[in-house]
């Protein structure tokens, strides 16, 4: 059975079906780029920028600021932007940083969540209209004859409702999982590499470098000027 006859007898379900699979297919390839560009950068860049920043904050943030799209990037530089901050306001400033750029990792999560839910309703509502309309042509007097179109076209409306249904929903699921999993796996990393920056900062201020924020901002606005 060709595609289109398939989506044809799937019935009126069919259309709101597609745009589902159409959207889903779209954030897809959305979520994908911004994961695949996430993961093929933002850890090498991260640890190069701490190791830099032992030694020279300015660099550290210059190559922050030129990495800006990641997340953990820009969590860092909302911090480090800070102008003598003690430990305890940098650890605040992370956090805060940390919450601000949550909605931006569960990005369409909703539309992913609604879709899931929505598909399977959608192909049963079809299963349904298909068997109403399999029983309001069935005429136990004329079996064999001219009301058998009826049923036939009615169990197929229903099965392939149900059919379609299930397919974008499960396709959505994959995906949403996976991006779930994306998500999770970034936020231990955002914990794990802000308490590396936060115990980094610390010793700066132990030691005495209470203007290592200041200075590397100062370093900044002077070489943007």
């Amino acid at each position: 059975m060709q595609i289109s006859q398939f989506i044809s007898n799937a019935g009126i379900v069919a259309w709101p079906l597609l745009m589902f699979s159409v959207v889903a297919l779209a954030l897809v390839v959305e979520r994908g780029v911004f994961w695949f560009r996430v993961w093929r950068r933002q850890s090498l860049v991260v640890q190069k920028v701490l190791k830099i920043y032992k030694t020279d904050a300015y660099t550290a943030l210059s190559l922050l600021q030129k990495n800006a799209d990641l997340p953990i990037a820009r969590i860092f530089i909302e911090a480090l932007e800070l102008e003598q901050p003690n430990p305890d306001e940098m650890r605040l400033a992370l956090e805060s940083a940390a919450s601000a750029e949550i909605p931006n990792l569960r990005r369409f999560s909703t539309v992913f969540e609604t879709i899931i839910n929505v598909a399977p309703l959608l192909g049963l509502l079809g299963t349904v209209l298909g068997l109403i309309t399999s029983f309001s042509s069935l005429n136990i007097g004329d079996v064999g004859g001219s009301s058998s179109a009826g049923v036939t076209g009615g169990i197929s409306e229903a099965l392939a409702s149900t059919v379609l249904g299930l397919v974008v929903a499960i396709f959505t699921l994959v995906f949403s999982n996976m991006f779930r999993g994306f998500y999770k796996r970034q936020v231990a990393l955002i914990q794990e590499y802000g308490g590396q920056l936060e115990l980094l900062y610390r010793i700066h201020y132990e030691r005495g470098d209470f203007n290592v924020n200041n200075s590397a901002n100062i370093a900044l606005e002077t070489a943007h000027s």
